[in-house]
């Protein structure tokens, strides 16, 4: 399946009064580029959630949120835990003996380590991180199923403008015998003196016409561009991690159209290599946006 790189994905997980939301966000890049937010409570868990994010999507830059809420409320609670409290309080009071400074312990005292003993945590942390990663889960799913809509569509696109390319190149090729016979016709006309010398030596001659049909020819170019095509097609449709390899494809494809372009001798032929390359450049565009 092909999918594109763009995209959003929402999961919310429900517990009591308790929601956990995720939002995830895709755009393009050629590479996976992860930035995640999650609450403080579980910033320690954030080598986990890249692990699930690589699992599942394999280029793109990846913008990935959780929220947690309490009665419907984003303002987190704060809670006392006891047991920090009293680790607090030992540690001043062994700080106090220690140093010989006399001093009776004060909120002001205590403040200096409230992260010892005020938490936000809604649940202990390993409760809070299952329900984040159910919720992330959840928004991966709905972000690949938006991905590969959209890879759908893509995929058509790309379709129709490689089937547009390929009947440009049979247009190039039914004309390409005619148009380079009347281009040596006009060039025997102007090239009088090369004629006066050859006409005598007639195999030379032949020679001389052989090696002008030669470069003037684009039969090679041709058969080189309806390979590429194959390729693209199956490519297509093997729908694994391909932006890359559809994109040096393409490239590839452009060289032939170049070339073609450069051998012309034949206005038609000019407008269906132009035609050629502007398709390709559309096609490189969307390419962009395929993981």
């Amino acid at each position: 399946m092909l999918y594109s790189m763009t995209g959003f994905g929402k999961g919310v997980v429900q517990e009591g009064d308790v929601s956990v939301e995720a939002e995830i966000k895709s755009f393009n890049n050629r590479f996976l580029d992860v930035s995640i937010r999650l609450p403080k409570s579980i910033s320690d868990k954030e080598f986990a959630v890249r692990e699930i994010l690589r699992k599942n999507l394999k280029r793109g830059k990846i913008a990935l949120s959780v929220f947690m809420k309490k009665d419907g409320s984003d303002n987190r609670q704060l809670f006392l835990d006891e047991k920090g409290l009293k680790t607090a309080v030992d540690l001043l009071n062994e700080l106090s003996l220690k140093s010989g400074i006399d001093t009776e312990i004060g909120f002001d005292h205590l403040l200096q380590f409230q992260n010892l003993f005020l938490t936000d945590s809604i649940f202990d942390p390993e409760k809070e991180f299952e329900l984040a990663s159910e919720a992330i889960s959840k928004a991966v799913e709905e972000l690949k199923t938006m991905r590969a809509s959209e890879g759908k569509e893509l995929e058509k696109d790309l379709i129709d403008r490689i089937k547009l390319i390929e009947d440009y190149v049979t247009k190039i090729e039914e004309i390409s015998p005619n148009a380079v016979t009347g281009y040596f016709e006009k060039l025997k006309q102007r090239a009088k003196q090369l004629y006066i010398e050859l006409e005598n030596n007639p195999e030379r001659l032949q020679t001389e016409l052989a090696l002008l049909a030669e470069k003037y020819d684009t039969t090679e170019e041709c058969v080189r561009l309806r390979s590429h095509i194959k390729m693209f097609n199956e490519t297509l449709a093997s729908g694994d991690e391909i932006g890359r390899k559809l994109n040096f494809i393409t490239q590839e494809m452009n060289r032939e159209a170049n070339t073609i372009n450069s051998k012309s001798v034949s206005s038609d032929i000019s407008a269906f290599g132009i035609f050629i390359k502007e398709e390709l450049e559309k096609i490189r565009e969307q390419i962009q946006n395929i993981e």
